[in-house]
């Protein structure tokens, strides 16, 4: 099988990095990472290097390349691309997924899928979620400073998530924490129920999880974001318990002082944000459903003027 790992960051190096590793000498599997710039050139070079709560090691893919027409046909894919990036690279390497291949996206946000279905109607798009902290640290370096490192992946049927079980099997095998559901569409929306808003009230404020966490006013603040997005999702026939509401704010209790959210590491830094796959949505999916969402749309306001 050829595995094709789309946008090799955080998430993509990280999981990529597991592949690559186990089936590095494989001849029943390939394991392929899109990349580009200086961070291929790094790679191809020195192999990926990762620096994990695992342990450190450094993986080498039977192919590192930023070309569609070298990288071939895949069998399964994973996009692991920031969202805004999403479209572009779907339609940039189009021609390397046919009928059958698997499409799995690991982006934040609840319509990945959804979108990927736009540009390519052919092929086999199914839900995926991950829970980790990492980063590209250099060209060719990966650092997971935190997370569960869980993959969640499948359908919203039981009967057309089995199908899916070879693909788990090979997760598995290079140890990674998978799972495969037939209730993706609440695993997306539990992860967004602590995303967004965070992702939203860190960026907006400048604090970290630590700091949102100590201050009563924006922990608060954080958990009725969070009602707001248990509100939306019932439109969408996704149920969040209030159960849901509560894991996810323990979790911003967990997370180190220091931590950031992705979103509010590129806010600061003058980068494009993933704001229109979790504030915008939430925002539009509320009007659109007559759900209020006051506070996100406070927010959202906010950081668009600055």
């Amino acid at each position: 099988m050829r595995i094709g790992i789309i946008g090799i960051g955080g998430v993509g190096g990280y999981f990529g990095g597991k592949l690559a590793r186990e089936y590095a000498n494989s001849d029943e599997h390939e394991i392929v990472f899109i990349a580009r710039g200086e961070h291929l050139k790094a790679i191809r070079q020195n192999g990926l290097q990762l620096f994990t709560a695992e342990g450190d090691y450094t993986a080498h893919p039977g192919m590192a390349t930023d070309n569609p027409t070298k990288a071939g046909i895949f069998d399964l894919v994973f996009f692991c691309t920031k969202s805004y990036a999403l479209e572009n690279a779907a339609q940039a390497f189009s021609a390397c997924i046919r009928k059958n291949t698997v499409v799995i996206p690991l982006l934040n946000g609840v319509n990945s899928a959804r979108r990927l279905g736009t540009i390519l109607p052919h092929a086999d798009i199914i839900g995926g979620s991950v829970y980790i902290i990492s980063h590209i640290e250099n060209p060719g370096v990966i650092r997971q400073e935190g997370g569960s490192c869980k993959l969640t992946f499948g359908t919203d049927d039981s009967e057309s998530a089995k199908k899916y079980s070879p693909i788990l099997d090979i997760l598995l095998q290079a140890k990674i924490n998978a799972v495969l559901t037939d209730k993706i569409s609440e695993v997306l929306w539990t992860k967004f129920l602590l995303m967004c808003p965070l992702g939203s009230l860190t960026s907006a404020t400048g604090k970290t999880y630590g700091g949102i966490w100590e201050d009563s006013f924006l922990r608060k603040k954080a958990r009725d974001m969070m009602l707001e997005v248990v509100a939306v999702a019932k439109t969408q026939n996704v149920i969040l318990s209030e159960e849901a509401v509560d894991k996810a704010m323990e979790m911003i209790g967990s997370f180190g002082y220091h931590s950031k959210t992705s979103m509010q590491l590129d806010f600061e830094k003058g980068r494009q944000t993933e704001i229109d796959a979790l504030t915008a949505y939430i925002c539009k999916a509320g009007r659109e459903s007559g759900v209020p969402t006051p506070l996100h749309d406070e927010i959202y306001a906010k950081l668009k003027n600055e």
